[in-house]
């Protein structure tokens, strides 16, 4: 649980500003709203160490986790193009972080202005102690030879990559005035815990920091984030003594105390859950000895309140609320192949969205609420799809084909707070492993590496 805490607050991260009277803080330089951004030449040199390496014999595995995680938050941004250094015409291990005239062995503007470079990071660190770090970061648009953002980080060493991941953030707001997404995390299901189980597991965005918050040795299924990305809700088929059978069970699991709570153990399916965007309620798939139908509760289990109403022998499942709390997504064959519908959140004026392929499930709102994405079966295969929430203007984000040359499911689409990415899951190399994919269709990227299955990833609200 220790461990668990850890991860997910890293409350001793401390930032300061440095020279913050320099900075250019109220100017927007990439403007990421707008469609096909131009992406901007940034260098990004290794970082320096600044203090004596015989009292830290892991700088060189602390700067290189540092640097690497800086660059791949950049470069999975789509908002950058690296510049590689074997082109710059300084060397940055010979010069200082802050330019001269007014560093006496500071960098010189024109060495980057020459190569194209609209943006400049400059950046060192220390190692005090055994656990102790200290990161200073510049940021600077060579056009205007200004200072964007400077800033110190105090953390410990086992807070490396967080640091790294809070500058990649702090950079995104000052260059886009918009959050990052680089201290989001994923929750999923996965078979990692063996024995043929599945369980809850919790990572950072780019896979790594991997914990395990549920141990029922069962099937644990379609983990759900509550708006304040401090609880998690999920189904488990917990055994039930008196009945001497599992049942799928509806959890929450509160991230920062450990606390499991059972929220609906109604005989038959408690599943498919989300959060409303007050976190007030729950949405989810109730049988209760009958068809499965989409229904509302309280975090406590308790007010049930149906909100489809069949048609009789029909599976409603799948609700996604809207950021707005008035409408719900969610899958059902009422019309004889499963489809996507959309009502209003007390179950009125429920209208299907989509019409073509075989299958179309797991429906997930835009942030901005005027996006769904969802899994369509094309033919053979699962595929991720975007539309507007009337259905129309449906775009393919996906196609991949797997080693044995058959196409491969791309699954359990789940969109990023700030909107630009989708995550997913997909067998293309074997397993169903995650990745990542801009709204856009490009710069897809595979998160998770290993020989372990993973399924229903969601991606968190901003957790800062």
């Amino acid at each position: 649980m220790k461990n668990l805490l850890f991860f997910l607050s890293c409350l001793f991260l401390f930032s300061i500003a440095v020279n913050a009277d320099d900075s250019d803080s109220g100017r927007v330089y990439i403007k990421v709203g707008e469609a096909n951004v131009k992406k901007s030449l940034i260098a990004v040199p290794p970082l320096l160490f600044l203090s004596s390496p015989a009292g830290a014999p892991n700088f060189k595995q602390v700067g290189s986790e540092l640097f690497n995680t800086i660059v791949n938050d950049l470069e999975v941004s789509n908002l950058f193009t690296m510049i590689k250094q074997t082109a710059y015409l300084e060397d940055t291990s010979k010069v200082g972080l802050t330019p001269a005239p007014g560093a006496s062995n500071g960098f010189h503007f024109d060495s980057w202005s020459k190569i194209g470079a609209e943006f400049l990071v400059r950046g060192g660190y220390k190692i005090e102690d055994e656990d102790s770090l200290e990161v200073e970061l510049y940021v600077y648009y060579v056009p205007q030879a200004k200072l964007v953002l400077g800033k110190k980080y105090i953390a410990k060493i086992s807070e490396t990559r967080h640091t790294a991941h809070t500058f990649a953030d702090d950079l995104m707001k000052a260059l886009t005035g918009k959050q990052g997404i680089f201290r989001t995390k994923f929750v999923v299901a996965s078979d990692r815990a063996g024995n043929k189980w599945r369980e809850i597991y919790v990572m950072d965005w780019d896979g790594r920091n991997i914990i395990q918050v549920t141990n029922h040795h069962s099937i644990s299924l379609s983990p759900a984030w509550s708006p304040s990305g401090k609880t998690v809700s999920y189904t488990s088929f917990a055994y039930h003594p008196g009945l001497k059978t599992r049942n799928p069970d509806l959890f929450t699991y509160d991230i920062f105390s450990g606390k499991r709570f059972l929220v609906s153990s109604r005989v038959g399916i408690n599943s498919g859950s989300t959060f409303s965007p007050n976190g007030n309620n729950i949405f989810l798939t109730v049988s209760h000895g009958a068809d499965p139908d989409i229904y509302k509760m309280t975090l406590e289990g308790d007010d049930l309140e149906k909100i489809t109403n069949g048609p009789k022998g029909s599976l409603n499942v799948e609700p996604a609320v809207s950021p707005d709390g008035k409408k719900v997504a969610f899958s059902s064959d009422r019309s004889g192949s499963p489809m996507v519908y959309i009502m209003d959140v007390n179950g009125s004026n429920v209208k299907r969205i989509t019409f073509a392929g075989h299958y179309n499930s797991s429906p997930s709102f835009s942030p901005d609420g005027k996006k769904i994405v969802f899994a369509g079966q094309d033919k053979d295969h699962f595929d991720i799809f975007t539309m507007n929430i009337d259905g129309s203007d449906m775009q393919r984000l996906t196609s991949a084909k797997g080693a044995n040359g058959h196409m491969a499911n791309n699954e359990d689409p789940s969109f990023s707070p700030d909107g630009r990415h989708i995550v997913f899951t997909s067998n293309r190399a074997g397993r169903n492993q995650i990745y990542i994919i801009t709204v856009d269709g490009t710069n897809e990227r595979r998160i998770t590496v290993d020989n372990y299955n993973y399924f229903k990833v969601k991606w968190s609200p901003y957790l800062n």
